[in-house]
């Protein structure tokens, strides 16, 4: 490591969650300039599976930040560099962050030299990278820095900036945020108009060019289909398009995966829950439970918990690569959680061993953290059974996808009183459907259907929680 090297530490962006190979910079805590310390928050990631915050491995002044806010980066691409010595005065600054492979495959040029975009460099071949552009706030480098920066960058460095040369044909010229941006959209940049300076396409032009054709182009409506201008003047966008990416993308790739590997059954309930909606009113006012979460799915969640002891060979894997059942002697109970980068299920770690205070305190701690969008990868890793509660958007049932390497899941409907043969009589009760879906690989329907009927027979009498734990 040469001695610029080791002054101008460059963070690397990390695997923060078991194999994942890129993530998104949702936001910079910091800017050029700035001082951090070893262990400070710099900025907030999304990747596949939540939002994570990345810590200064490094102490010193922040001399780049290689990225934007927005931009997904691969694994192992430096995203800023930190000056570890700023008192020892001006030094030649490192080169720019080099592109992931991927990134630089895509923003390629063409065979010979093209135009330079500002502060990416010039790319005399299909194989040259471009130099990141240079942080605002970031002092002028020295004149030998900027000789050494040229050279790297694929050029001798020139005592005055020469006028840009015109594009290479078929090669608009686009920062690769407004690259990914256009690529996220659907949009084909060579369809753009650009009005940057130099030729250059900006995200407004991309944004510009995804927007609907004015409606003159359309055939004209008749009078009373007319549809009403917005304030300016202009007709209202009839369509919104939402990129596909972090926790969603995960999401829909693992439900597909799951949908088409495991052969999914589900089965159904409905219950009478009137006796465990007055326990939840009890526990409540108990002094055990004071400053607790308590609601019905604490007590569902319970209740699946002494029916998996009971029915131990359901909490289970299908290993297929050596043709063997894993049979779970644990259980990392999934909650399903809806929160504004998509659904998430975080998971109790040994939720079986937790006595009833305990389950409690660790459930509202799992709905509070994903709430905030803080929930970390270890948290939703290692799941082996899920409940989904889909009761609360007054949803009756629904027929749940597991989980990958999950064996089952259990849909909390919602609690309704509705009319019901009580003691031979006709009577308003508490009432709400269970579906429990599982693997059929590994879970026939006699345990499927033990495990089911064992949950709703506690919600029906809650004091089986006693009797049979």
């Amino acid at each position: 490591m040469t001695a610029t090297e080791q002054r101008f530490r460059e963070f690397k962006m990390p695997d923060v969650g078991e194999g994942l190979t890129e993530a998104e910079i949702l936001k910079w805590y910091v800017r050029p300039g700035d001082t951090v310390t070893d262990g400070q928050v710099i900025c907030e990631v999304e990747t596949a599976k939540a939002a994570v915050e990345l810590p200064s491995p490094y102490e010193g002044v922040v001399h780049a930040v290689h990225f934007e806010e927005g931009t997904t980066v691969d694994v192992g691409t430096s995203i800023i560099a930190v000056d570890t010595d700023p008192g020892a005065g001006p030094a030649e600054a490192p080169a720019a962050a080099e592109p992931a492979p991927a990134a630089a495959e895509e923003d390629a040029e063409p065979q010979g030299r093209q135009a330079v975009l500002v502060g990416y460099g010039a790319a005399p071949s299909s194989t040259k990278r471009r130099a990141r552009k240079p942080q605002p706030g970031v002092p002028a480098q020295e004149p030998a820095a900027a000789a050494v920066q040229a050279e790297l960058n694929g050029h001798a460095a020139a005592p005055a900036p020469a006028a840009p040369a015109a594009p290479a044909p078929g090669r608009p010229l686009a920062k690769p945020p407004v690259r990914k941006l256009a690529k996220d959209l659907g949009i084909d940049l060579a369809t753009v108009t650009p009005t940057g300076p130099d030729g250059v396409i900006t995200r407004e032009d991309v944004h510009a060019a995804a927007a609907p054709a004015p409606a003159a182009e359309a055939p004209a409506p008749q009078p009373a289909a007319t549809e009403a201008p917005a304030a300016s003047g202009t007709p209202r966008p009839r369509e919104t398009r939402i990129p596909i990416k972090g926790v969603r993308k995960a999401t829909a790739q693992a439900m597909v995966n799951s949908a088409f590997t495991a052969p999914h059954v589900t089965e159904f309930v409905t219950v009478d829950v009137t006796r465990t909606m007055k326990l939840v009113q009890e526990l409540k006012q108990d002094t055990d439970m004071a400053g607790l979460r308590v609601n019905p799915l604490l007590l569902v969640a319970k209740a699946l918990l002494v029916a998996i002891k009971r029915n131990p060979d359901v909490n289970a894997a299908w290993d297929e690569t050596n043709q063997e059942i894993v049979r779970k002697d644990y259980v990392n109970l999934g909650i399903a959680a809806a929160t504004p980068r998509g659904l998430i299920v975080p998971n109790i770690k040994d939720a079986d061993a937790k006595t009833l205070p305990q389950l409690a305190e660790a459930l509202g701690e799992l709905v509070s953290t994903a709430r905030e969008g803080k929930t970390s990868p270890a948290d939703m890793s290692g799941g082996t059974v899920t409940i989904t509660n889909v009761g609360v958007f007054g949803v009756d049932t629904g027929t749940p996808i597991l989980n990958p390497g999950e064996s089952a899941i259990l849909a909390f409907g919602a609690v309704k009183l509705q009319p019901w043969v009580h003691k031979g009589k006709v009577k308003p009760r508490q009432v709400t459907t269970l579906a429990l879906s599982f693997d059929h690989r590994l879970v026939d329907g006699e345990l499927g259907s033990k495990v089911l009927a064992d949950t709703a027979a506690i919600l029906e009498h809650p004091k089986r929680l006693i009797t049979w734990a």
